[in-house]
């Protein structure tokens, strides 16, 4: 039993640890896209907004619903559908800003790209989270 334990604790290290990584490289990205001396614009940071509120109705309605039921839930539904109503707007604003002159298209390039690691990271949390193991994070 204890080698059982063992494992199951270095598979949730490893996920936390890829998780982490995968946030930091998405806030590089965005970093990039801001700070660099070409670009030098701080407009993107507005996501920053996006990032926060893309788990929340998620969230939320994992709390609310019972998942014994098989059938669809409006209450899930609908937090599908806020949440992903903020990830397109993610993905819309810094092309907007790019169309409007606001940030140069690279930074809107390397913006992008941390949307799409960000986005996958907090994904990934959902599905670490989510998995039916003994792994007590539900009290999250």
């Amino acid at each position: 039993i204890n080698w059982i334990a063992t494992k199951f604790l270095y598979h949730s290290f490893l996920a936390l640890i890829s998780l982490s990584f995968g946030g930091a490289i998405g806030l590089m990205f965005l970093m990039l896209g801001c700070a660099l001396p070409v670009y030098d614009k701080y407009w993107p940071l507005f996501l920053l907004f996006f990032y926060i509120l893309a788990p929340i109705p998620y969230s939320i309605s994992r709390r609310i619903v019972d998942d014994t039921d098989s059938a669809s839930n409006a209450c899930k539904e609908l937090a599908l559908f806020l949440t992903t109503g903020i990830v397109v707007s993610a993905f819309g604003l810094p092309i907007i800003f790019a169309r409007a002159d606001v940030i140069a298209w690279g930074a809107c390039a390397l913006v992008l790209t941390g949307n799409v690691v960000i986005f996958a990271t907090i994904l990934g949390f959902f599905l670490v989270v989510g998995s039916n193991d003994d792994f007590s994070w539900q009290q999250w």
